[in-house]
């Protein structure tokens, strides 16, 4: 792309259908997703409120866990907009990715 600039994006959960994904797979708290996926309950609260960006982990775990779900129904690639929301492999509160 010469001469144009790229808008930096980001990755944005689509919480209906993330939602939906759950509930069929049986999960029937965040402390269930939570364990299936591996990660805090905190942080799939913080990812499901929208108060955190979904990261790697937190894509890749997902995935595993709502097979046979794939990334365009659970997530979308959105233009990151200015003071957004901290990726959950980014997260300062923990200092450690998960």
């Amino acid at each position: 792309m010469a001469g144009s600039e790229m808008a930096p994006h980001t990755v944005q959960l689509r919480r209906r259908s993330f939602a939906k994904a759950v509930a069929l797979a049986g999960y029937r708290s965040d402390y269930a997703l939570a364990k299936a996926m591996g990660v805090n309950r905190s942080t799939v609260a913080r990812v499901l409120s929208g108060a955190l960006q979904p990261g790697a982990t937190f894509i890749g775990s997902a995935l595993t866990a709502l097979e046979p779900m794939e990334f365009n129904d659970l997530f979308e690639v959105v233009p990151t907009a200015a003071g957004a929301v901290p990726d959950a492999d980014e997260d300062p509160s923990r200092g450690a990715t998960q």
